[in-house]
């Protein structure tokens, strides 16, 4: 563990690489289905370490990233793929389920906070005071994630289809970029917009957070290219 606390960027790298080979393997063995439960872990996983804020060194510059960055950017490679395969009902199908999924998680955590940890247990009190920092997470956060969420994911499902039929069905590249640039832009404008209401963040320094998420989210977009022209072939169960 130490090296690759040592070694931040490497470990950055391979979070992303994970996190599209996760996708992968759900597609592999559960077809749709697994895009599904993709749709719905990017989301949760995403929005509950969204918070976890870590720096990096890249050419001798520190930059802050977000943790909830990279696996929520899985969620755009699971809903492409769906598109390409099962068409645009099936992707906004997965969006809606993740959608509702993290409303379901955030109301069960603040009903488990309700209850009072047991004296029996040494770690029931450590084990409450981590669920309640999650769950009291500021409200404005996470109705400016969800809701950045909702309008990218809808846009990058419409894109991706619209720059489809367009292309005859070709330049698989093409639209998987474009729908994945676009709507990451507006995601990352939208949920950097609610920094500046629900902290002091001035405009100026949350374009630059902005910003920078951004060039990773773009790198990432890149990568899963790759990744969906490996897959696309595939065949999965129905």
């Amino acid at each position: 563990m130490d090296f690759f606390i040592n070694n931040q960027e490497l470990l950055w790298f391979l979070v992303v690489f994970y996190d599209l080979t996760l996708v992968i393997l759900l597609f592999r063995f559960f077809g749709k289905y697994g895009l599904y439960a993709a749709v719905i872990l990017g989301i949760i996983l995403g929005n509950l370490q969204g918070g976890k804020i870590s720096e990096l060194q890249i050419f001798g510059t520190s930059i802050n990233v977000s943790m909830g960055a990279i696996l929520y950017s899985g969620i755009y490679f699971a809903t492409d793929l769906l598109n390409e395969k099962f068409g645009k009902n099936e992707a906004n199908r997965a969006v809606y389920l993740g959608f509702f999924a993290n409303i379901a998680v955030m109301i069960t955590l603040w009903l488990s906070i309700n209850f009072l940890p047991s004296s029996l247990s040494g770690s029931a009190l450590e084990v409450h005071s981590a669920i309640s920092t999650l769950a009291q997470y500021s409200p404005i956060f996470i109705i400016g994630s969800l809701m950045a969420y909702l309008a990218s994911q809808t846009f990058d499902v419409w894109f991706f289809n619209y720059l489809k039929e367009k292309t005859d069905g070709k330049k698989l590249w093409l639209r998987n970029n474009l729908s994945t640039m676009t709507s990451q832009l507006i995601d990352t404008l939208i949920y950097q917009f609610t920094w500046v209401i629900a902290t002091d963040l001035t405009f100026a320094e949350a374009f630059g957070l902005a910003v920078v998420k951004y060039i990773f989210k773009f790198i990432i977009a890149i990568v899963d290219t790759v990744f969906i022209y490996i897959v696309r072939g595939w065949k999965v169960p129905e």
